[in-house]
Formats: C-alpha cells, structure tokens, sequence
C-alpha cells in the first residue's frame, strides 16, 4: 500500500497504469520523460501486490539491467522498501543471479535481451521491457512473449525512446496494445532548467531532437538513401562462412562534451561477394579508448585489417592503433567526396540485395534512415564507418579466414 501511495502523489497522470483489457503497454517518450521509473513502478507494485507472482525484467545489456533497471536512480532498487524483501542470507536482492525475491514469494528476474535462449525455460505473470527499441536481436521479444503465460492476465510494459524499427511499428499497429506517448519535457519540472534549454538551443528542429526529445517514430527523411523497409529485408540471423572481415573507425579526434562519436563498425564478406555488418561498436571514446578497442575487435573478429579515415586526425590516427599494437595491418582513407556522394554506391549494394545486418543496430540503422546529405551535429559517425568499411571491403579479393556461428 506504501508502495502504490507513493508512486500515486508523484506520478503525473500519464505515468499511471492503464485500466481495461490491454496486453501491452507501449510507453514512447523522450529522454528523461520518466520511462525507466514507470515501468520500474509497474513491475514492482504488480510483485508486491500478488503473492507467488513471477516478474520479467528485460534490458538491452546485462549492464544496462543491472545500472538502469534494478540499481539505478529511477531503478526498482532505488524505492522498493526494505522490508519487502526476502530476510535471509543469500535472499533479497541477488546481483549475480540478477533476481529480486520478496517477502510474499515474488521474484522479479531480470534478463538480457543479448541472451534471447535464456527466456525459454521460465514462465511469467508480467514483463517490463525497457528501451526495446535498441534490442540488438527481436527475437528476444518473441521468446518473452511465449514466457508471458501466467495468471489469468498476463501483461507487458515497454518502456522505449522510439526509433524506426521493424518491432516498434508493428507493436504499435496491435489491437491489444494502449500506446503512451510524450516528451522531454512533460517532466520539466524535475529536470535542471539549464539541461532544457541546451537541449532546446542545441536538439530543436533536428531530426535527432524529433526522436530522442519529442519521441517522434521517423520512419524515414525525404532524401535519405535508406528506409527502414530497405535494411529490413536486409537482415539474417545466421551468416556464413566469411572470407574477408575489417573494422572500420570514423575516428573523433577531441575527447569533451561536444566531441562526435567515434563510429566502430565491424563488417565482412563472403566467397559469394554478399557483405555483411556484423557489430556496431560506435560511441564517445577518448582517443586512448577507441584506438584500443579498434585492436580489440580486430583480434577478437580475426580481422584482415583495421581501415580509418584520417581527414582530421591524420597520421595520429595510425600512431594510436600502432602504440596499442605495433603488428596489426592497417590502412588509412581520406574523403575525397561529399558524405552522400560515398554512401551512394552502398546504398546500391542494399537495393541489389548484396548487404545483410546480422541482427539488429538501432541507432546506426537511424542514422542511415534519416541523413540527407545536409551538415547536422551530431555528425553520422557509425554511417561514415559503415560506408568506409563497406566501401574498402567491396573492393578486396579477401582471404578465408572465420566462420561466425
């Protein structure tokens, strides 16, 4: 009671579950709209009101279900009272087993969406999932929902900043599914009035604003070379033998809080010249980090070669990757043309049939859907490592050298 008090005085009226005959709750908001504490919310007060119930938490990462869901500051750790769990050694919360027992017998099970096999065995009343919309692979949702099949009303919440993926428009489209939606700032008055305007004077009018702060599905921008349709009849689960694999890094050059991602795309080939992406690696590193995790990957793939355009960093580039490991085989790029001029050809590979995603890359897959050419900040760094590696590897005769199983 406790609990649903709480939740009831600080909760704007949006944030409240959904009475009637619903199956999914999809929730589609912007960053900071309050998703991550809803279904926090939700999940919790569904295990402490039922007695022997058994709750599944979903995050994209085990890191993201142990820092976001359960431990972080909106997280179910951060207000379930004490006394509610389970008393004991061993009992209450688990990290390692990623499972909170209560006092009644209820367990909340969290679970990543990278290990969709792992939802096969057990059974559930209800679900959160939290940010669905960057699940590297779907199917983790399909084996959730044949685990979803307890009680007499089993339900799902979907806590997601929507982007346009093959999932989140067909969940949308059911007939069983209530659909909230909202903005950053519905929740200005719990958000830093400076955090709101940079986001205002920096995001407002940009397609990335439209998707992470007003939480608009953009399906696809009138001039990009991709659409969503494209990329999903593009992608496989399996990938044959390969005879051919690179990482491709669109290097940032500065490390501060303006600073562009570095884009890290791994890709590769096989003996029947059909290309494949097979992990987007991208993020903001400083330069120490990223030229690391370039040699990473290159020996974790068996890599033929790490391939980096320089315009900006030039030969420190090639210092970074060769201070980290003097022996790996490397080859630098320079853009010659413009951004779309590059994409062009490989966006002719997708048409014909020749590019396949091994499973799914949301936010590289967005920025292929929604660049046009036009100069924008943030800069399309995981889609100038995408055409730099798929551009390189197009080109090259190859040698057989890994199979990815």
């Amino acid at each position: 009671m406790e609990l649903h008090t709480s939740w009831q005085k600080q909760s704007r009226p949006a944030q409240l579950t959904p009475v009637g005959d619903w199956h999914i709750w999809l929730i589609l908001a912007g960053r900071g709209w309050g998703k991550t504490l809803t279904g926090a919310y939700d999940a919790a007060k569904f295990a402490v009101r039922y007695p022997e119930v058994q709750v599944a938490v979903v995050a994209p990462t085990f890191g993201d279900l142990r820092r976001v869901a359960f431990e972080g500051v909106s997280g179910i750790l951060s207000f379930l009272p004490k006394e509610c769990l389970l008393e004991g050694r061993g009992q209450g919360y688990n990290s390692s087993a990623a499972e909170i027992r209560l006092y009644n017998g209820s367990k909340i099970m969290g679970f990543s969406a990278t290990e969709p096999d792992r939802l096969r065995g057990p059974q559930f009343h209800r679900a959160w999932c939290d940010e669905l919309a960057a699940w590297r692979y779907p199917e983790a949702f399909d084996q959730l929902m044949f685990a979803l099949r307890l009680g007499e009303s089993p339900r799902c919440v979907i806590t997601t900043t929507p982007k346009p993926t093959h999932i989140i428009r067909e969940l949308s489209k059911r007939s069983d599914t209530i659909i909230t939606t909202g903005s950053t700032f519905d929740n200005a008055e719990n958000l830093a009035e400076s955090t709101l305007a940079m986001l205002r004077e920096k995001y407002d009018g940009t397609t990335l604003g439209r998707q992470e702060l007003y939480a608009e599905i953009i399906d696809q921008m009138e001039g990009a070379l991709w659409s969503p349709p494209m990329i999903e009849k593009a992608r496989v689960k399996d990938v044959p033998e390969l005879t051919n694999i690179l990482v491709a890094v669109d290097p940032a050059v500065t490390n501060n809080a303006d600073s562009d991602e570095t884009g890290i795309v791994i890709v590769g080939k096989d003996d029947n010249n059909k290309y494949y992406v097979l992990e987007d690696r991208s993020g903001k590193y400083s330069p120490e980090r990223w030229g690391s995790l370039a040699v990473e990957l290159y020996h974790e793939w068996n890599a033929d070669r790490i391939v980096a355009e320089v315009n900006n960093g030039g030969d420190l580039v090639e210092r970074l990757i060769r201070t980290v490991d003097p022996s790996v085989a490397y080859r630098s790029v320079h853009a010659t043309r413009g951004k779309m001029v590059r994409a062009e050809p490989i966006a002719a590979l997708y048409e014909q049939g020749k590019v396949h995603h091994r499973g799914v890359f949301p936010e590289l897959e967005s920025q292929m859907c929604t660049y046009t050419g036009e100069r924008v900040k943030p800069s399309p760094d995981r889609l100038d490592a995408l055409v730099w590696g798929l551009s390189e590897i197009s080109k090259s005769s190859g040698r057989a050298a890994w199979r990815v199983t």
